[in-house]
């Protein structure tokens, strides 16, 4: 067995209707998936005796409650086994923010214990898996731009490059998606995203035109520090703002990296604010 090393990168929402209420108490949505590849969290996975799981957040638990933790049982179950192995997670993403960090974290820990054990799991069968584990977590297997459906794990890969920087904000407020879509109340939506994407990336006047977050209403109510830091965006000329998930990062699309660098400096800085740069 060989030393893994994978770098497990964070999402954005771009926008999030909640369509209806399913009958096993799960929600039917439609969302726009993005990546952000170069803000990540690193899991190494080495060889053991026995089972070891390290973080380097006081705020993560490493027992049974933790999403990575809870992927490897689930493939000992699967599969009939113990698997023995040292995780150590450098934990970058913030936690319960709308950005899937542990979503992205459980699929890393799928797919290298798959390689590290030879488990000769096939992509479906890993999707499979992983949604047992959560509904974001099918679209880390791949990471790729994506319209989700059904839960989140019906994924339409789609050529869309973001070719301005996205600045995102996070005010360190904790929203539990649970809480989140117990205050949500379903409706039919009809947009199709593939009528704002265009060569060069989004059509971003037909996007703020169209496309919602339903959680937001809830999240501003409760939490109206956020609206605040939409509200900032707009002021500072960003040309797409928005909530990812059920919150509570907020993610704006600037023209330039001077232009998103600018706005950073009109929120606290005890926020976390990280400006993706296309390309990378």
């Amino acid at each position: 067995m060989k030393h893994i090393e994978i770098k497990a990168p964070a999402k954005i929402n771009i926008g999030l209707f909640i369509v209806s209420k399913r009958p096993d108490g799960y929600h039917n949505l439609k969302t726009l998936f993005y990546p952000i590849i170069d803000l990540y969290d690193k899991l190494t996975f080495e060889p053991s005796n026995n089972f070891e799981f390290i973080c380097d957040s006081e705020d993560i638990p490493t027992d049974e409650e933790n999403i990575v933790v809870k992927a490897k049982i689930l493939l000992e179950k699967t599969f009939g086994k113990r698997i023995n192995v040292k995780i150590t997670l450098e934990k970058n993403i913030p936690s319960q923010a709308g950005l899937g960090g542990g979503s992205s974290d459980a699929a890393a820990t799928l797919i290298s214990l798959n390689e590290m054990f030879k488990l000769n799991l096939k992509h479906d069968q890993l999707i499979e898996l992983a949604l047992q584990l959560g509904s974001d977590v099918p679209f880390f297997i791949r990471a790729k731009p994506a319209i989700g459906t059904s839960r989140g794990e019906i994924l339409n890969e789609i050529p869309l490059e973001i070719n301005e920087p996205i600045l995102i904000i996070n005010p360190g407020i904790k929203i539990s998606t649970k809480e989140a879509f117990e205050n949500i109340k379903p409706k039919e939506n009809t947009f199709d995203y593939r009528t704002a994407i265009k060569e060069t990336g989004l059509n971003y006047n037909m996007m703020d035109e169209f496309v919602k977050n339903d959680f937001e209403n809830y999240a501003f109510d409760k939490y109206p520090e956020l609206e605040k830091i939409k509200y900032t965006l707009k002021e500072s000329r960003c040309l797409f703002t928005m909530m990812s998930g059920s919150g509570s990062t907020m993610f704006g699309m600037f023209k330039d990296e001077n232009s998103a660098k600018e706005a950073v400096g009109k929120f606290p800085k005890d926020y976390y604010c990280w400006i993706s740069i296309p390309g990378y």
